[in-house]
């Protein structure tokens, strides 16, 4: 168990450490697409997915609160481009924020989850006091962080990353080596079967 807070948990937790931002890699959204790491997601289907505005999306790659890991904008015109996993801490990011946690300990909590892999990122929970942010990667951690008076509410991550996948299975994606718009079969996105009757 690690803790992004001064304060040492019940358990002896430590704190979180960031790492440099990886590339996006872990399984795609929907079977038959490219490999997850050839697919991504432009800002407006990163928000949709991750349930945040386009002005949240804008300000936290801006201030490299959660930079897209695939494509960054380079000025006007360009589009940045987020990976399946940039998505999956996005939703985390807003959950975070919307139980009262500071912005400073949730700049660690991202650097963690990006230095973490896919298999301890979908066995991993995030607990919090609304201050300070745990890890706790089993149920016993989260039993002792509990009885220890700390965690009032819980971010199951494998929970998120599969929400994110089903949601992301219904939206456009595009293909990073061909900027290819991959159509996905929800009726309420027109905008790409245009783009893609138009090349």
């Amino acid at each position: 168990m690690r803790s992004t807070g001064d304060s040492q948990a019940a358990g002896g937790s430590v704190p979180l450490h960031g790492a440099p931002v990886q590339p996006s890699s872990g399984p795609g959204p929907v079977a038959d697409d490219p490999p997850a790491e050839q697919v991504g997601y432009r800002g407006p289907t990163a928000c949709a997915a991750a349930g945040i505005t386009y002005r949240q999306l804008d300000y936290w790659a801006r201030t490299g609160l959660v930079e897209p890991s695939i494509r960054p904008a380079y000025g006007s015109g360009t589009q940045r481009l987020y990976g399946f996993r940039d998505v999956v801490v996005l939703k985390i990011v807003k959950r975070l924020l919307d139980a009262g946690v500071s912005l400073q300990n949730i700049r660690v909590a991202v650097s963690h989850l990006r230095a973490r892999g896919i298999s301890d990122l979908t066995r991993m929970t995030l607990m919090s006091d609304g201050a300070t942010v745990y890890e706790c990667s089993s149920p016993d951690e989260v039993v002792d962080l509990l009885q220890g008076g700390q965690g009032v509410f819980g971010i199951a991550v494998g929970v998120v990353w599969r929400d994110v996948e089903s949601t992301l299975s219904q939206l456009h994606a595009e293909r990073i080596d061909t900027g290819e718009t991959l159509t996905r079969d929800n009726p309420a996105d027109e905008l790409a079967r245009r783009r893609n009757r138009a090349v």
